[in-house]
């Protein structure tokens, strides 16, 4: 109440963490995924999912625990986790937080670090979920646009809202999977109010060369730093997260439920990430597998004559259509069997693409191509 909640505001944020909660009809703002309902048959390229399962060492360790689904933990596994992820990422694990996938902390850290006072600054366009969890919050959401080579423009983020109690940066961005370099995440963090906390969604860091902003968790106390194996490691629908933060920071998003959903995760998704987290031949060649496809594709767009907003870095790419919105084209993807993902309205007349298998990718281009003779 001192941040500026009511106390009509506790029921509220309650209900949004338990993911009871529906909003003119919508989903929950507890839930990140906005992914559409798959379509039997199709090529599934519209939710950023990865085009295949668990590598397979995650997935023999998976099927393994499964025989000692009677324990609530067989053997410490919470700390096997924290222990290969400390070593692969160089945090130490008194920093290192597992969840449920990334929609919980996606919600709960607005919930803790924003306020009806204190509000929340992004670029747009982003990933919306923090946008979704303001708004139902009372907390001001401050959206601020890319810059002209599609980075988040650091200093008019600051500018926007020089008291933001949130400064929320994604890099690689969703949905235009372009870097933010860290030299101007570190300029935010520097130079944010020092009470406000900087959140840095690293989901789709794998398929990027670029220097990680985990070193910021370790190094600071007002960052806080969020992963995924939804995404690379093909787990989405295993459920499995991390957020990197000073302790101080974790103990704040334990307020609610936050001890219940942390120490509830499914051991098999757990020791499925632990497994996997440590391979790092394997997690290259798959990068290396989808970046291939991502050019093959991007390259046979352009030839077309539709521009493909550059630099992606991640597993999905923009593309803007001459005459038609993203609404129309996911219905004429869908003629030919094939699901594309949806527009944002910083960009009206652009669609993200989830890049999938070579495979996939090729019909997509068939796709496209019968489209636009059409």
């Amino acid at each position: 109440m001192r941040r500026g909640y009511s106390r009509r505001s506790l029921g509220k944020i309650a209900a949004l963490l338990s993911g009871t909660v529906a909003v003119a009809g919508a989903a929950s703002p507890a839930f990140a995924q906005q992914s559409a309902k798959a379509v039997a048959g199709a090529v599934r390229i519209g939710s950023n999912e990865c085009w295949t399962g668990p590598l397979p060492a995650g997935a023999q360790a998976a099927m393994k625990i499964v025989s000692e689904g009677n324990r609530y933990e067989p053997d410490d596994e919470h700390a096997k986790l924290f222990a290969a992820v400390s070593e692969v990422e160089g945090v130490p694990v008194e920093r290192i937080l597992a969840w449920p996938g990334s929609s919980d902390p996606l919600a709960r850290v607005p919930v803790t670090f924003a306020s009806p006072t204190r509000g929340i600054v992004t670029a747009d366009p982003t990933y919306e979920s923090i946008w979704r969890t303001g708004d139902y919050i009372g907390a001001k959401v401050t959206k601020v646009p890319l810059t002209a080579d599609y980075r988040h423009d650091v200093k008019a983020m600051l500018a926007a809202d020089p008291n933001a109690g949130l400064y929320y940066i994604c890099s690689p961005n969703n949905p235009t999977g372009t870097i933010t370099p860290i030299a101007d995440i570190e300029w935010l963090a520097v130079n944010k109010p020092k009470d406000a906390v900087l959140l840095i969604d690293e989901a789709y860091i794998h398929w990027s060369e670029t220097p990680r902003a985990a070193k910021l968790a370790v190094e600071r106390d007002d960052v806080l730093v969020m992963r995924t194996f939804s995404k690379l490691f093909g787990m989405a629908g295993m459920r499995l997260g991390l957020t990197f933060a000073a302790p101080s920071l974790h103990e704040k998003m334990m307020r609610y439920d936050g001890g219940q959903v942390t120490n509830m995760l499914p051991m098999t998704a757990v020791a499925c990430g632990t497994a996997s987290v440590p391979l790092a031949s394997e997690i290259k060649a798959r990068a290396d597998e989808m970046i291939a496809a991502r050019d093959y594709a991007t390259a046979h767009v352009e030839k077309r004559g539709l521009k493909v907003i550059p630099g992606s870095h991640a597993n999905m790419f923009m593309v803007e259509w001459k005459d038609k919105t993203p609404k129309q084209m996911m219905a004429a993807f869908l003629d030919q069997g094939v699901q594309i993902g949806r527009g944002w309205s910083a960009y009206p007349q652009a669609s993200r693409i989830t890049v999938g298998s070579m495979e996939e990718m090729q019909k997509f281009c068939l796709a496209l191509d019968k489209i636009l003779m059409a």
